[in-house]
């Protein structure tokens, strides 16, 4: 004989989660800054082009500043064909975005600008991360630049130093101690006199806003690497003067 069991019907209890759900008609009403935030219109779109078109209006000045520092480019890439050309060796250092800045200007020479032409020596301090983080760890971050110039650097060599606020610590102490060794030392640093430049032997200082210098330091490392190999062929260098790179009592 079959049996019939009967069952009761399932019901399903669903538990409100969304903040319209929440807000049912039997809870109290959303008041004070609550329902202010609640119904608020959303903020209109921003114009993003206009905020590009101010950004390039700030760059305006800090090039127009740059373009009355050519001659000084001039004679600085001049004088660093003159120096490399005899054997010399280009240094460079930076913090954050100038240490990119820094890392392309050596680039350039060890590799080309733009036409073919002989490698130079150029070494960008930042870029050795061991010697960074070792020197860092054992003598503190202000020697990072400092004890790396005493190493590579000889008397004759160049040191350049760019940083947008002229006021980066580890960038003086490198500068000092280049002065100590007979290393000349450039800067390019943002609105100026600064504790950098006035640490250095000469500098473009430049005024404007931090991201606008550095852009502007882009510019001035193009111009550099333009005289730099427009001197190298007017003199028809065929690359460093190895003959002056050779330690005492080797043989010729």
């Amino acid at each position: 004989m079959t049996s019939l069991v009967r069952t009761r019907p399932i019901t399903i209890v669903r538990t409100a989660t969304s903040p319209a759900e929440r807000a049912a008609p039997d809870a109290p009403p959303i008041t004070g800054p609550a329902a202010a935030t609640a119904t608020a219109a959303p903020a209109p779109a921003l114009d993003l082009a206009e905020v590009v078109r101010e950004h390039l209006v700030t760059l305006d000045p800090v090039l127009r500043a740059l373009r009355d520092e050519a001659e000084h480019l001039r004679d600085w890439g001049v004088e660093l064909a003159e120096r490399l050309c005899g054997g010399a060796r280009l240094l460079a250092a930076g913090n954050g975005g100038s240490a990119a800045e820094a890392q392309h200007l050596t680039s350039e020479f060890v590799g080309r600008f733009a036409a073919d032409r002989p490698s130079f020596s150029a070494i960008s301090l930042h870029a050795e991360s061991s010697a960074v983080t070792a020197i860092g760890n054992d003598y503190g971050y202000e020697q990072v630049f400092a004890r790396q110039v005493r190493g590579h650097g000889r008397e004759g060599d160049v040191l350049v130093l760019l940083s947008t606020s002229g006021a980066s610590s580890n960038l003086i102490e490198a500068a000092e101690a280049a002065r100590g060794i007979g290393v000349t030392t450039w800067a390019l640093t943002g609105p100026g006199p600064n504790p950098l430049s006035s640490a250095c032997d000469d500098a473009i200082t430049l005024p404007g806003p931090s991201s606008n210098v550095q852009e502007a330091q882009l510019v001035a490392v193009h111009a550099l690497c333009l005289v730099f190999d427009a001197e190298v062929e007017r003199t028809g260098s065929t690359g460093p003067d190895r003959a002056g790179l050779r330690p005492a009592g080797a043989r010729p």
